[in-house]
């Protein structure tokens, strides 16, 4: 991915190195392995991840760390201010077109652990976004990881998962996670756990309506982007994440989508670049 010598965005808050702390349920036991794996990407607050945690273990520790950020991530910090600041001038355009104001959301990088408006993040969690206090989270770590443990290599496979947390950002502010958060309680379990697919989903094809735009305003793209981003996708599917945690597949339990929709409905935002294009909640089959 071309993006030395771009601009880096301003609404970056780095807190890489200090310490966190606190306390948070946790346990042995598959369901609370697969409740933080599926935890990648996802589009749950903090605060329902912890809250599944607790209904699914009576145990509870505590933790405390102090930790130093490594100098080798200076290089993945700063191409992440710039695809942080590419998300923000394909947004603020497309919002300018349907005549509104796009609010952009500040991004944090920690290391291991950070409090935040939904509750206490962790480094286990992956990347999120917390609509409360409108941010996205992330350790670097999280990098090496899609590389060595995803076997997904590139800045695009890093690029895919800015751009997808970016895109509950955006549902954050056309108000679709509210209207998702809100049926939480008042329908199964399953059927929930569909309506989060959907919204899941729909931040890939965003990351994908990303990429298309962004390739056409500063042409970022280099031979082999676009599968290192599918190779993300594929490799965070729940059908993949369930299969290698316990030897098999609950598609019920499904909350973040399978490896080839995610890798669809991204493909499908990035050929087609039209958000009229993404109703994913119509494509399942719920109302949206």
């Amino acid at each position: 991915m071309r993006w030395r010598g771009e601009r880096e965005s301003d609404n970056v808050e780095d807190q890489r190195g200090m310490s966190g702390g606190g306390r948070i349920a946790i346990g042995g036991g598959i369901g609370t392995i697969l409740i933080v794996v599926i935890g990648l990407l996802m589009g749950k607050s903090p605060t329902n991840i912890f809250s599944d945690v607790m209904q699914n273990n009576s145990q509870s520790s505590s933790y405390e760390q102090t930790t130093t950020a490594n100098p080798a991530d200076d290089s993945t910090a700063q191409m992440i201010k710039v695809v942080l600041a590419s998300t923000e001038d394909v947004w603020s355009e497309i919002f300018r077109q349907a005549g509104a104001s796009y609010q952009a959301p500040k991004l944090r990088m920690f290391t291991g652990a950070t409090q935040t408006a939904c509750g206490q993040g962790q480094q286990a969690m992956g990347p999120f976004y917390c609509p409360a206090d409108t941010k996205v989270y992330i350790d670097l770590s999280f990098c090496d990881e899609l590389r060595t443990k995803f076997n997904a290599p590139g800045n695009f496979a890093v690029a895919y998962v800015i751009a997808h947390e970016v895109g509950h950002h955006i549902q954050n502010l056309m108000g679709t996670s509210e209207k998702v958060q809100q049926l939480r309680g008042r329908v199964s379990e399953a059927e929930y756990n569909r309506y989060s697919v959907a919204l899941e989903l729909q931040a890939d094809f965003y990351a994908g309506v990303w990429a298309y735009h962004a390739q056409r305003m500063r042409n970022i793209l280099e031979p082999g982007d676009l599968e290192a981003a599918l190779k993300a996708a594929n490799a965070i599917g729940d059908d993949k994440l369930q299969q290698e945690a316990q030897g098999y597949v609950v598609p019920d339990a499904f909350t973040h989508g399978t490896s080839d929709q995610r890798m669809f409905w991204f493909k499908k935002g990035f050929q087609t670049g039209d958000l009229n294009q993404g109703n994913t909640f119509k494509a399942l089959g719920l109302a949206s």
